[in-house]
């Protein structure tokens, strides 16, 4: 415990000290190098050989040790010009459920032809967040892939985030940190179960398909997310494989997603509701309105834009 502290004393005197807006390039004041474990039991190995060939006045064994003396001094050097003129010039993700992990999306380039090798990003402070993923820059610009706890909804801070490599003999361990003041979006975790989507209005014009409506249609296949009460296990028997009745649904009908219309429920069950019938809406291909409190009705419409919209407007409701 006492050295988790203390680390974390030593983290907090790192630049940069707060959040900062993107994007950051790495240079001398930024960029730590320490020897590694490695680093440490070859510069004893080397101290010995040199004592041990000045006491037997071994010239050999001496040039042999001040060699790898200067390869040692060299490494640190060249781990340290891996991360001088890196850039971190962005992160971003797509939003998912709180309770899912984000895989957040770090975008990093380098000025020049220098190559960079073993390059690696993890996140210090968080003990649940992704182990690390390594960073490959192609034609100067790359990305790694991080997963992020998410335990809530609504906007999420990003950690900071440490950049390191012990390239090229292992003996030495270069880092710094970037902390990006942007914030991922996490959306509500939707309801588990709970009733149908309520019924629409407007003027139903012509027909169409999905397993909400009133008039059997036809019979097909399984397909994932199909709820189970629309299953025909009778014809599913005969046939020896899932069949789904498909029904009729009047195409212009709007839903109409009222916050107001759940007046028995907390605010978050009522975010959790709404988030799944904003999902549902969307698989079904139904047009649909929002309708928050303080804010102005979201849509009517349909597609990933209104879906992002309403969910975002969901996500960010005040806690309460």
């Amino acid at each position: 415990m006492g050295l988790r502290a203390a680390s974390r004393r030593l983290l907090a005197l790192a630049r940069p000290r707060a959040p900062e807006a993107l994007p950051v390039r790495f240079d001398r004041r930024r960029i730590y190098v320490l020897p590694t474990r490695f680093g440490l039991f070859f510069a004893a190995l080397t101290t010995a050989m040199v004592a041990g060939a000045l006491n037997y006045n071994n010239n050999p064994a001496l040039l042999l040790a001040l060699l790898l003396v200067g390869a040692g001094m060299a490494s640190l050097v060249a781990a340290q010009l891996q991360l001088s003129g890196l850039s971190i010039t962005a992160v971003d993700a797509e939003p998912v459920p709180a309770g899912r992990p984000l895989a957040m999306r770090v975008h990093a380039a380098s000025r020049g032809a220098r190559p960079r090798n073993g390059l690696r990003i993890d996140v210090p402070d968080l003990r649940d967040a992704d182990p690390g993923a390594f960073l490959t820059l192609r034609d100067g610009s790359g990305q790694a892939i991080l997963e992020l706890p998410t335990h809530r909804r609504g906007w999420i801070e990003v950690p900071r985030l440490r950049i390191s490599t012990t390239w090229p003999l292992g003996l030495a361990r270069a880092w710094s940190y970037a902390w990006p003041e942007e914030p991922l979006l996490a959306y509500p975790a939707p309801e588990a179960s709970g009733p149908p989507l309520p019924e629409g209005s407007g003027d139903p014009a012509s027909v169409r398909l999905h397993h909400a409506g009133d008039d059997v249609h036809h019979l097909r296949t399984y397909r994932a997310g199909d709820p189970p009460r629309t299953i025909a296990w009778k014809p599913s028997a005969r046939r020896g494989t899932l069949l789904v009745r498909e029904y009729e649904q009047p195409a212009g009908v709007d839903l109409r997603l009222d916050w107001h219309a759940l007046p028995g429920l907390a605010a978050e069950p009522r975010i959790a509701r709404l988030a799944r019938w904003v999902e549902e809406a969307e698989r079904d291909g139904r047009r649909y309105r929002l309708a928050l409190p303080g804010l102005p009705p979201i849509g009517p419409d349909r597609g990933p834009a209104h879906r992002h919209a309403c969910l975002r407007a969901l996500a960010l409701m005040p806690d309460g």
